[in-house]
């Protein structure tokens, strides 16, 4: 599958938040053209301003894996992460992080800047469905004004 086919899958996890009314974010962990993790934001459900759908990602893929680190598998989440969910990534040595819409607000380039917060070996692209993910954002938050 390409990168644009799995983030339909992420964006299949953000419309679940949409829905559930949170924060419309989904994320998918991929290892060898197999999911191994799908997450959507869950910070109103769980009272947990930690569970972003990242993190819940993360935690699924250690689980399923019986392992701290995931250096062969790619994250692919519609928004650019946090700063709390690109330190949860250093930690796991992802290979790979693709994201959709930059987020200037809450995104990690706010705080870091230039200065990439991944892990060294990490590779990172965005911009994949831009468009897409960025529209259901918008839609998310002029509902709620």
């Amino acid at each position: 599958m390409t990168d644009e086919q799995y983030m339909q899958l992420a964006l299949a996890e953000a419309r679940k938040a949409y829905d559930a009314e949170e924060v419309p974010i989904g994320a998918i962990i991929v290892l060898n053209n197999r999911i191994i993790a799908r997450a959507h934001n869950q910070v109103e459900l769980l009272h947990d301003s930690t569970a972003h759908s990242e993190i819940l990602a993360l935690t699924t893929a250690f689980d399923f894996l019986s392992s701290k680190y995931l250096p062969e598998a790619t994250l692919y989440v519609t928004v650019e992460p946090c700063l709390m969910c690109s330190g949860a990534l250093y930690w796991s040595k992802i290979s790979k992080v693709v994201y959709g819409a930059d987020d200037e607000k809450n995104g990690y380039r706010k705080c870091c800047g230039s200065n990439n917060p991944f892990h060294p070996k990490t590779t990172l692209v965005s911009g994949i469905l831009k468009e897409e993910c960025a529209a259901l954002m918008k839609d998310f938050f002029k509902a709620r004004r």
